[in-house]
């Protein structure tokens, strides 16, 4: 049953901790306030001078051409020799369009190198369009390729102006149009007439115009740098380009120019594409021009050297000559066999049989001898039907038959002899055309493969001419490569700076940076600042008392009938003390001993301990204030006119002495002795150490209602262990922002271990925000209250 309310208070705890930390903001809010003012005072002033700025936009589409106008080989596309060269690649061209070669053509043809400006009293505005004249650099006769330096030129009328240099000291008068010989540059000055007309009634009112001269690279870098460029989706064609500047009419033409000369140079690309293809083309055209007229060249000579007009035809006369002769030939020879069967049958026939007649032979006097010789064996037969072979007809048909067989065997010899004869003409005849037959392929082969090359150089000529008319139509007819979607626009309203983001940022920064500056200070804060860090890390030891801070010009000793929060709160103390001490025994007929000790020097234990023992005694009681810090005695810093320096240590010194020979009243105060420390000894621990030690704090708790002892340092010397067994009470002095938080352990062991007796807390020089109780209503009752201002940059 126990454990609820263990867990209770540890919840409790929880919550007093966060409250405690959010009190530690609160309690700072006049910071948070000021920096929120802070920071929105910045803000306007930074809103109040700062150019705004627009943002500028185009859009253009990209044009996805095939590889027919980025190839110097696409002129020849159609016939399969290359394929797709140009994939349109986005990445690419966002790096082109943001190049600086590109924004070098950009600041060249709008003359970006000179700009103008015209001074205000904060801020300088720039000019573009309504600039009165345009100054154009000559010559740099600069070291740098590029001439830098400024300029102030004022127009004095419509003719004529003056130019100071950098230091306004006047160069010269000069008149438009006339070219400015100075010493490191020329220049040249047009006016813009519109310009100037508009102001021709105040030439003396006429503001100067400050001309600044750049760097071609900077201002391209610049350029380069500002611009963006973006797909409006993704993996499409459309490309958006955006810039941001105080003159939107100058980033209108940046961008306007930047797209132009984008599409100058993919012409300019696509027109060298071209004309390396018509070079190409006509290189090519003249070598087949010389290798066609080599091959007809060819042609010709062949033709004449083997006397052909048309192979085909020639060879089909030569075949039908062939066939002619065939024929011819095997007629001969067979009259040839004719011949030779009639003059075997003549030869081996008798003086009566006939001799066939008709067989074909051509040789008409052989056929006519065989005819007559027919005839007389006829007649010759007749007469021997009706006579002998006497008969004297007979016998003469018998002569002329012998002799007429004997001229048709020689004329069948004669005609044999010619028809060998011609057989022999004919063979020879069909042996020259055999040969010409023969040759026919190897000359039909060779001339068909020079009718093929020239067939081949033909086309391929032909097909030159064709290329080189597209191709010059192209280099006729060049599109650019992007179109413009929408032109360069800006948009209404500015872009920067931003006035509700400022605005939050200050909000944020104004409550951050404090808040930032607390924790931080509380994050490396490693001194007792208030009362909540004590209790925290000894719940057993109570806090009887917390002295405030005080001001440069606030007394650092009670007074009488002081009412001020020093008085307060030792007044607070002395009554916590009183309950402290009631339960107090055997010793109801002595005073209280009490002893105020702190852990190093510097703590405040000497000022804890002489206002308690003044506002004790002005409380009525009789009080003694000891001074037992015999090493380094500091009561006299609270003590007004003159004063005896002996006490303690003589005490201890001389047995025969008494305490009445050191006590001595404290001014005014007749409720309050002093008891100084004395002479600083050489052996302050050996005097402690005495049995007389006792006797001085038991002789002066007899005489006195409070005996209040400051004591020296406890953690520095062994003085106050030594002789605190004497002590009621024991005030532990800790000084807030002085004492470091580990030192705290020291009170609490020596507690612990029974060193100290009956010890206590006292928390000097706090601040009014970090009192226990007066963090919330304070000690300011009947008091002025503080102002704003010290309410804020106080502690």
């Amino acid at each position: 049953m126990q454990e609820l309310p263990q867990d209770t208070n540890k919840e409790s705890d929880q919550d007093s901790s966060i409250r405690d930390h959010v009190a530690i903001y609160l309690r700072k809010w006049p910071w948070f306030v000021v920096s929120v003012l802070v920071a929105f005072v910045i803000v306007t002033i930074y809103l109040r001078y700062t150019p705004l700025t627009y943002s500028t936009t185009t859009t253009i589409l990209l044009k996805n051409e095939n590889s027919k106008s980025s190839s110097e080989l696409a002129a020849f596309n159609d016939l399969g020799l290359v394929d797709k060269l140009n994939v349109v690649d986005f990445e690419n061209l966002k790096v082109v369009l943001k190049s600086k070669s590109l924004s070098e053509k950009v600041v060249d043809k709008l003359n970006l190198t000179v700009s103008y400006f015209v001074e205000g009293n904060i801020l300088d505005t720039e000019i573009f369009d309504n600039k009165p004249f345009d100054v154009k650099v000559i010559k740099s006769n600069s070291t740098d390729k590029d001439f830098t330096g400024t300029f102030y030129f004022k127009p004095i009328s419509t003719t004529q102006f003056t130019v100071f240099n950098n230091v306004r000291e006047k160069i010269g008068d000069y008149t438009f149009g006339d070219s400015i010989e100075l010493k490191r540059v020329s220049l040249f000055v047009t006016p813009n007439l519109r310009s100037v007309l508009e102001n021709t009634d105040s030439f003396d009112n006429y503001p100067e115009i400050r001309v600044r001269f750049q760097k071609r690279e900077q201002v391209a870098n610049g350029i380069s740098a500002a611009i963006n460029v973006s797909s409006i989706l993704e993996m499409s064609s459309v490309l958006k380009l955006s810039l941001i500047s105080a003159i939107p009419e100058k980033s209108r033409a940046i961008l306007d120019e930047l797209v132009k000369q984008y599409n100058q140079d993919s012409m300019e690309d696509k027109n060298l594409v071209a004309q390396n293809t018509a070079d190409f083309i006509q290189g090519r055209l003249e070598i087949i021009t010389n290798e066609l007229d080599s091959v007809e060249t060819g042609k010709v000579d062949f033709k004449e050297e083997n006397r052909l007009t048309n192979i085909e035809a020639e060879s089909q006369i030569f075949l039908e000559s062939a066939s002619q002769i065939n024929r011819q030939q095997i007629e001969l020879e067979t009259q040839i066999a004719l011949i030779n069967t009639m003059m075997d049958y003549f030869k081996n026939s008798s003086e009566k049989d006939l001799l066939p007649a008709n067989l074909g032979v051509g040789e008409e006097s052989f056929a006519g001898e065989v005819d007559k010789y027919n005839q007389l064996i006829l007649e010759r037969n007749r007469l021997l039907q009706s006579s002998t072979t006497k008969n004297p007809m007979v016998v003469g048909l018998d002569q002329q038959i012998e002799e007429l067989r004997g001229n048709v065997l020689k004329s069948m010899k004669n005609a044999k002899s010619n028809l060998r004869i011609s057989l022999g003409e004919i063979n020879k005849e069909m042996r020259k055309i055999g040969s010409e037959i023969y040759q026919i392929p190897e000359k039909e082969k060779v001339f068909r493969g020079i009718s093929r090359q020239q067939e081949i150089k033909e086309t391929l000529y032909l097909y030159l001419l064709q290329k080189r008319e597209e191709n010059a139509i192209s280099l006729a007819v060049t599109a650019p490569k992007v179109k413009v979607v929408d032109a360069p626009y800006s948009s209404m309203a500015p872009v920067a700076p931003n006035k509700r983001i400022l605005h939050m940022g200050a909000l944020f920064l104004g409550i951050s940076i404090p808040f930032l500056i607390i924790y931080l200070g509380k994050l490396f804060d490693n001194k007792i600042r208030n009362r909540s860090f004590i209790e925290s890390k000894s719940r057993h030891i109570p806090i009887v008392g917390e002295i405030p801070e005080l001001g440069n010009k606030e007394e650092d000793l009670v007074q009488v009938n002081d009412t001020s929060i020093l008085a307060e709160s030792f007044r607070i103390m002395s009554t916590n003390l009183k309950y402290l001490m009631l339960n107090k025994t055997n010793k109801e007929d002595k005073g209280n001993t009490i002893f105020v000790t702190s852990t190093i020097k510097g703590e405040g234990k000497t000022f804890v301990s002489s206002n308690l023992a003044v506002t004790l005694a002005y409380g009525g009681a009789k009080v003694v204030l000891v001074g037992a810090d015999i090493r380094n005695p500091q009561i006299q810093r609270y003590i007004d006119g003159d004063y005896n320096k002996s006490g303690v240590v003589e005490y201890l010194v001389y047995p025969d002495t008494t305490v009445d020979d050191y006590l001595q009243p404290a001014g005014k105060n007749k409720n309050l002795s002093l008891l100084m420390s004395g002479v600083i000894p050489p052996n302050p621990a050996e005097l402690w150490m005495q049995e007389r030690a006792g006797e001085l704090f038991n002789e002066l708790a007899a005489r006195f209602d409070y005996v209040v002892v400051d004591t020296a340092p406890a953690m520095l010397v062994a003085d106050t262990i030594l002789i605190n067994k004497y002590a009621d009470v024991t005030l532990y002095t800790l000084r807030a922002g002085y004492t470091e938080k580990n030192l705290i352990n020291f009170p609490i062991e020596n507690k612990n271990n029974g060193k100290l007796n009956n010890i206590s807390f006292v928390l000097n020089n706090v601040s009014e925000a970090n009192f226990g109780y007066g963090n919330k209503y304070g000690y300011t009752y009947g008091q002025t209250k503080k102002t704003f201002f010290q309410k804020m940059f106080g502690n």
